[in-house]
């Protein structure tokens, strides 16, 4: 295949062997502990504090619980298909590096595009809950702070900013140190999520499980068709609201609160063993921070009805955790939660950050965006210029624009990177079988498919109008990689250097392990 062909393939030996270069050398300092920590600090977060109540009251009902264990089989079906990546291709970058050794560079970059889309809208939605949490601690300590600031047309939200801004300057100073402040942060927002399950178990009352799974509601006149889901809207139905479709869209939508465990296989570089150390870390993570899941959804929807947690038709007040403690008169349980959610969101959002500038670092070192962002620190080993850039960019959307849907324009992504992840495994089994592989994805190909089947059927839960949203996007990474990646891909510059005789910097081609 000629050099500029759209499938080159960067051969896993290639990915492992750039990992060395010393201007763009990550330093390996983290174990599987490190990795569980990162994992469950990501996870546990926006899915505890704030999407299970909402979901609850507007979607789902209070079998919620169900719509988190559907979206849990999903997240484990991809979760065993990136530890096997993991464990064999221990490089930063996740499903993009994956997609290169499988598919080739143009779905590569496709999927790098879309994993920028996931990272930061996450990062950006995260930060802003994290900033209505900041408000109404201060509220509760008498102050009325606002963090958002009328700008005429615009709202600049200073306290995402401020938390975005804090979070770069420590990760640019170096990922062990983020790793141990996410240690401290997690173990607070474990235990106050363990709280809310011990406190809250006392106050359930069982009918309010009744219905389990509500009636689905009739759509409303000033409903639009693209607001329901598209799996609604295909088979029929009036909405997605309740009933069957809505258990359903309900487990599309809190997929958001699971978005964090494919995060760790972007440290796999960073990882001392990685083969042994990144299952584990992303296997551990999903185990925990789904029992804690359920066990939350199943006390916040027996302490109140359903219907009490619904978003206010009138102001727009939507629901958290601590309205169903402040509905049964626990007001000091509920201060506490809130000031929980405030502490534990913080790791994920800088975990989030984390995940992307790895993703970054690991494309501009493939020269498919700027080759100078995959500069790294010698003294930290951490890409700062790709931890500010991102910074810079995050703390923009957090800062001027609206939440809105922003969870769903994250879950389409990451559903579709994880459809890409999972096809790779069946593909690099029959490809490279010779490859070393410290954890194998069992019954291959049944689990990978089972992830594809899974995913898809998440994503046709998703609304209409995040499916446009979508590919809007992805047309535009076409655009980009047409007009930039293509002509500056290292990997095409050393395909061309073998193909006369040497490597585009003059060296021998012989010595690059690519494969085309």
């Amino acid at each position: 295949m000629p050099a500029n062909g759209l499938f080159r393939t960067k051969s896993v030996e290639q990915s492992i062997l750039d990992t060395d270069e010393p201007d763009t050398k990550l330093r390996k300092n983290l174990g599987s502990w490190d990795l569980i920590v990162f994992g469950v600090s990501v996870v546990i977060g926006a899915g505890i504090f704030t999407i299970a109540a909402r979901t609850a009251g507007d979607v789902s009902g209070p079998a919620v619980s169900i719509s988190f264990v559907i979206a849990a089989l999903a997240c484990g079906f991809a979760a065993l298909c990136y530890a096997e990546f993991a464990s064999t291709v221990p490089v930063a970058g996740s499903a993009y590096t994956y997609s290169y050794a499988t598919f080739g560079e143009f779905l590569a970059w496709i999927i790098g595009w879309d994993l920028i889309l996931e990272f930061s809208i996450a990062a950006a939605a995260v930060s802003k809950g994290w900033s209505q949490y900041l408000n109404e601690v201060s509220a509760l300590a008498g102050l009325n702070v606002p963090t958002a600031l009328d700008m005429g047309p615009l709202q600049f939200d200073w306290g995402a900013v401020l938390l975005i801004a804090a979070l770069v300057t420590m990760l640019a100073l170096g990922t062990k140190l983020s790793a141990r402040f996410s240690l401290i942060i997690t173990l607070i927002k474990v235990s106050v999520v363990l709280f809310v399950v011990v406190v809250g178990a006392a106050y359930i009352n069982a009918a309010n499980y009744v219905p389990f799974v509500p009636p689905a509601q009739g759509a409303t006149e000033d409903a639009a068709a693209l607001d329901q889901s598209l799996l609604s809207l295909l088979l029929g139905g009036e909405s997605s609201n309740f009933g069957v479709f809505g258990l359903l869209a309900g487990a599309s939508l809190v997929f958001f609160a699971f978005i964090g465990f494919d995060v760790v296989a972007t440290t796999a570089e960073e990882t001392k063993n990685p083969q042994k150390d990144a299952p584990r870390g992303i296997l551990g993570t999903l185990v925990i921070c789904t029992v804690l899941y359920v066990l939350v959804a199943l006390v916040v929807t027996g302490m109140v009805p359903y219907t009490e947690l619904a978003t206010d038709p009138v102001t727009g007040d939507q629901s958290t955790l601590a309205t169903a403690f402040a509905a049964n008169g626990i007001f000091w349980a509920a201060g506490l939660i809130s000031v929980g959610a405030l502490v534990g969101l913080t790791t994920v959002v800088m975990v989030l950050l984390l995940g992307q500038v790895r993703v970054l670092f690991a494309m501009s070192r493939d020269g498919l965006v700027p080759r100078a962002l995959a500069h790294t620190d010698a003294k930290r080993g951490t890409p700062v210029r790709a931890t500010v850039i991102v910074g810079v960019v995050v703390m923009i959307a957090a800062g001027f624009f609206p939440a809105g849907k922003l969870e769903e324009m994250v879950n389409v992504g990451t559903l579709f990177a994880f459809i890409l992840v999972s096809a790779g495994v069946i593909v690099l089994r029959r490809s490279r079988p010779d490859l070393p592989r410290g954890f194998k994805a069992p019954f291959v190909p049944l689990i990978p498919i089972l992830a594809i089947v899974s995913c898809l059927w998440l994503m046709l839960n998703l609304t209409a109008l995040t499916w446009v949203r979508f590919l809007v996007w992805m047309a535009a990474g076409v655009v980009i990689y047409f007009l930039y990646s293509r002509k500056h891909s290292v990997l095409a510059k050393r395909l061309a250097g073998e193909e006369g005789g040497s490597t585009a910097d003059g060296s021998s081609g012989g010595s690059t392990a690519v494969k085309d």
